[in-house]
């Protein structure tokens, strides 16, 4: 037998199998930097949690019963939590519709939408919804109120030599911008400029490509958009979502600007006004708008996942994200 027989092919074993290569005796890096500051942190966590339970000022049971009370219940149910959902829905849809007027090969539609958004994301909140509670004053009722019609009717009955106006409905505009509607009405504005951008940059985000295939099946350009480029836009406008969401929430707060009276904020305030104790309404506010938070970001995380199944991987998470994390502070995964 040739020396050429029994040369063995790089990397195979005797018996022809390839060879695995040894165990890496590899020393983890340590990082204890890391460990004191999690020492410090832990120690700073410990001083702050002694002084919410220590402290008298924090009166738990007055606390306890100012959340639990009639109006603020109600102010939490109407002012904060209906409006923030009616105004959310209502700006995505506003500013979805926005964003696709922005992306609109028609120039007039697409400077409409730019000024739209340049107008409403110009004017602080806080003003925009002051205006809300005075713009009953362009539509007084002397003159009829606001008069729902044809454009310009008036004018064009009194051209063609007829009397009337060409309305179907007046209504009371003091009454209608006023109130909750009047606040939901100025966020829903607000919002809409936001969240127009928002859409705008996730339908971007989607490949041109993906449109012009689907027209290519037979698809119209809005069933297009509807079934193939914004499910896949969802992936990218999600997490601005929840964030804006979250936003929306705490400024209902804003809401005191028409006046809004059914807030939860401006109720525990009332309170905090009438018993000479405004620390522990609050604190009972914060305890209220961090319930409410912790469930709004739970939800965005079971949507992000919903929208973001099948785009790459995902990190780990549970127990074995945890302990890898933790491991990584000691200087990576042990040998």
């Amino acid at each position: 037998m040739s020396d050429t027989d029994t040369r063995l092919a790089p990397g195979a074993s005797p018996g022809g199998q390839p060879e695995r290569p040894g165990a890496i005796d590899a020393v983890p890096v340590r990082h204890p930097w890391r460990w004191v500051a999690v020492a410090v942190l832990l120690v700073l966590l410990a001083k702050v949690l002694g002084i919410v339970v220590g402290n008298p000022a924090f009166d738990w049971s007055f606390i306890g019963q100012a959340m639990i009370q009639s109006p603020v219940i109600r102010g939490l149910l109407l002012g904060t939590l209906l409006g923030t959902v009616c105004a959310m829905v209502g700006s995505v849809i506003l500013g979805v519709i926005l964003a696709v007027m922005r992306l609109s090969e028609n120039k007039v539609l697409s400077i409409l939408a730019w000024g739209y958004i340049w107008f409403f994301r110009a004017i602080p909140r806080y003003v925009l919804l002051f205006m809300m509670g005075a713009i009953g004053a362009l539509w007084p009722d002397n003159k009829g109120g606001l008069s729902l019609g044809v454009p310009f009717g008036p004018d064009i009955m009194h051209a063609l030599g007829f009397s009337g106006k060409l309305t179907f409905l007046n209504l009371d505009a003091n009454h209608l911008f006023s109130g909750l509607v009047g606040g939901i009405i100025g966020l829903i504005l607000s919002e809409a400029a936001y969240m127009a951008e928002i859409a705008r940059a996730g339908i971007l985000s989607v490949d041109d490509g993906q449109r012009e295939a689907a027209c290519a099946l037979g698809m119209s350009n809005g069933l297009a958009m509807r079934r193939v480029v914004l499910p896949q836009a969802m992936r990218v406008i999600v997490p601005p979502t929840g964030n804006e969401t979250i936003a929306m929430l705490k400024d209902t707060v804003l809401m005191t600007a028409i006046p809004v009276n059914s807030e939860l904020f401006f109720q525990l305030s009332q309170i905090g006004a009438r018993t000479f104790q405004a620390w522990g309404t609050a604190v009972a506010a914060v305890i209220w708008y961090l319930i409410i938070c912790s469930i709004l970001m739970y939800v965005q995380m079971h949507v992000e996942r919903y929208f973001g199944r099948g785009f790459g991987g995902r990190p780990p998470g549970g127990t074995q994200g945890f302990r890898a994390k933790m491991l990584g502070l000691s200087g990576g995964m042990s040998r």
